[in-house]
């Protein structure tokens, strides 16, 4: 009789593939709701499995050795072929309604992939969605109008929310813009900015003062897609992540100082206990779809 094959442990398999996407075992501790030796055991149990080193340190993270790349493929398709049979079997069980809002920097790249995930597992949900800035959907949180709203974290912990990670903010700017140029000559760097209040518009203008760098806004506008218009066509450079960047800018790399990093968070509502499962997956959806972006 043939040796059965060897059946890979799906918990181990989450532990090294957690681990490797938040950079470190102890990271992924926080994120999985275990300690840090639970993981670690984890990793080498996989790593007997296989017969082989699949991890490695490099500095204060972790990289993959080529082994480690190979099963790293296939561990994620096991993993999301798990996942989705889990949300299957629930899918019958979740029916109402479900209201959930992004911030206008996930609404436009990660809300497509996300919305037509949950509806296909779930078609008896009705999900009325709301892409907007961060203070218009804290407000909306706190009037009870939304069940669950995926956020830039505040600058003051106006509400307590399950922090996600932590995103760079870059200097943003069309290619044919010369920051160099405009650097060396002394003349104000044009931004484009969203109105006040804006946490990035705080950010970007801080770092310029710190470092003595003349600015001057040049365009205001209410929403991102006016913003990404105006430094498409070359009016000036602004303040975001890279995520929902459209493709024909770049980022000004090390001729400017760094605005920093900013935190993610998934904030929940009051109340509506009869989604608390819709709101688990959606909110499981919103963090993979966010890891794999950053």
């Amino acid at each position: 009789m043939n040796k059965l094959p060897l059946t890979f442990d799906l918990d181990a398999l989450r532990s090294f593939v957690t681990g490797i996407e938040c950079g470190s075992f102890a990271q992924a501790a926080g994120r999985l709701c275990r300690s840090t030796s639970a993981v670690s055991a984890q990793l080498k149990k996989l790593e007997q499995q296989c017969g082989t080193a699949l991890v490695e340190k490099r500095g204060r993270h972790l990289a993959l050795t080529q082994n480690g790349e190979i099963i790293m493929g296939y561990a994620r398709r096991l993993l999301a072929l798990n996942d989705e049979a889990q949300r299957a079997l629930q899918g019958e069980l979740l029916q109402g309604e479900i209201r959930i809002g992004m911030q206008e920097d996930f609404g436009e790249s990660l809300m497509p992939g996300i919305l037509g995930e949950f509806k296909r597992h779930h078609p008896g949900m009705r999900i009325i969605a709301r892409v907007d800035r961060n203070r218009a959907l804290l407000n909306a949180l706190n009037d009870n109008m939304l069940d669950m709203a995926l956020l830039w974290q505040p600058e003051s912990a106006q509400r307590e929310g399950k922090p996600i990670g932590q995103s760079r903010l870059e200097w943003i700017t069309h290619p044919q813009l010369d920051i160099a140029a405009l650097l060396a000559e002394g003349k104000p760097l044009p931004l484009v900015m969203l109105d006040s209040p804006c946490l990035m518009r705080s950010r970007a203008i801080d770092c310029l003062d710190r470092a003595n760098i003349a600015w001057q806004v040049v365009f205001i506008s209410h929403s991102l897609s006016g913003i990404w218009a105006a430094v498409q066509a070359g009016l000036g450079i602004t303040v975001r992540t890279r995520i929902g960047m459209p493709g024909n800018l770049r980022v000004a790399g090390s001729l400017l100082p760094s605005p920093g990093n900013l935190g993610i968070t998934l904030t929940h509502g009051q109340g509506n206990d009869g989604v608390h499962g819709a709101r688990a997956l959606l909110g499981k959806l919103m963090e993979d779809a966010l890891l794999s972006a950053m």
